[in-house]
């Protein structure tokens, strides 16, 4: 099977959920799946369930647990990094057949890794392996390198009525 590389950013919900559906679809059909989450750090809903797959779906973080604001810390910078190495890995040892980059756009955008880094890892990508690369403010030069772009765009939202982050439905 060909992989492409596919990128979901915006600023509406659905990114991350859109590609844990694809993992969820991969998984289905026998493929191998990893999961780098940047930026993120803890149990959220969707790594429990996750976990339920055992070896078909690995889920690894690479977040420090607090949001990157300002410049980023010596810790986001090394955390962000191995996560870079470890899609590398993945990428190197064969035992994946779709690799998601979550939140990596974010990452860039933070300053913890650049837009050229992501563009080298798209061109690292064996070609039997799909790319899902997710976040919001995707570069326009990993845009350019990607087969399949979504934007999600925020029409309505309850979050501006004051509604948080729900377990189970955002978190």
């Amino acid at each position: 099977m060909k992989g492409y590389v596919q990128v979901y950013t915006g600023d509406g919900k659905g990114k991350t959920t859109a590609a844990l559906g694809l993992a969820l679809r991969a998984t289905g059909a026998g493929l191998r799946v990893y999961i780098c989450q940047f930026l993120k750090s803890g149990d959220y809903s969707e790594i429990k369930a996750l976990a339920s797959f055992g070896d078909q779906i690995t889920v690894r973080q690479f977040g420090t647990g607090k949001f990157v604001k300002g410049a980023p810390s010596d810790e986001d910078r090394v955390a962000a990094a191995a996560g870079f190495a470890s899609i590398q890995e993945a990428f190197s040892s064969g035992k994946y057949d779709v690799v998601i980059a979550e939140e990596i756009s974010v990452a860039v955008s933070c300053g913890l890794l650049s837009a050229a880094q992501v563009c080298d890892l798209i061109d690292q990508r064996p070609d039997n392996v799909e790319l899902v690369i997710t976040g919001r403010g995707a570069p326009s030069e990993v845009i350019a390198k990607a087969d399949l772009v979504t934007e999600m765009k925020p029409v309505k939202h309850y979050y501006f009525q004051g509604v948080m982050a729900r377990t189970g439905i955002e978190k």
